[in-house]
């Protein structure tokens, strides 16, 4: 088991913890109430910073509620912070554009995020042809 220093930038959201045995993904909550008109960009603050392990880096992703319950989505569709991303004020944000007019209240699980080992170095071999089973291109299974 890993250990990561985490900073909390306010007192308002709820500490990080796991959702009892149903996901390995982490809830992160807005840290500000946030009112958002519709086409509007913003970087909503989560509230938090740590210091990942070397070689590991946290994804972020919108929960499955966030569009239907705010309206927003998420500008970059996943958000990487890597482990050099780990000062006293690298607060972790989320980029949200809004679709509608919205309100975010300060603690509102908006995303959610897990940590991940890096890629491992790999090279690049070029080749004339691969040895895989050709499955016709993209889009070529069809619809079901």
């Amino acid at each position: 088991m890993e250990t990561i220093k985490i900073k909390y930038f306010t007192d308002k959201i709820d500490r990080l913890a796991y959702i009892d045995g149903k996901s390995d993904w982490i809830d992160l909550r807005s840290a500000e109430d946030i009112d958002l008109k519709k086409g509007e960009f913003r970087l909503v603050p989560l509230g938090v910073a740590m210091e990942l392990p070397k070689g590991y880096e946290a994804h972020i992703v919108p929960r499955s509620s966030t569009f239907k319950n705010f309206g927003i989505i998420q500008t970059n569709h996943q958000g990487v912070v890597d482990c050099s991303y780990c000062g006293d004020n690298d607060q972790w944000f989320m980029p949200v554009y809004a679709m509608r007019d919205t309100h975010i209240s300060c603690n509102d699980r908006i995303c959610q995020f897990r940590i991940v080992q890096n890629q491992p170095k790999i090279v690049f071999e070029e080749v004339n042809s691969l040895e895989g089973a050709d499955r016709g291109g993209f889009g070529s299974t069809g619809k079901q």
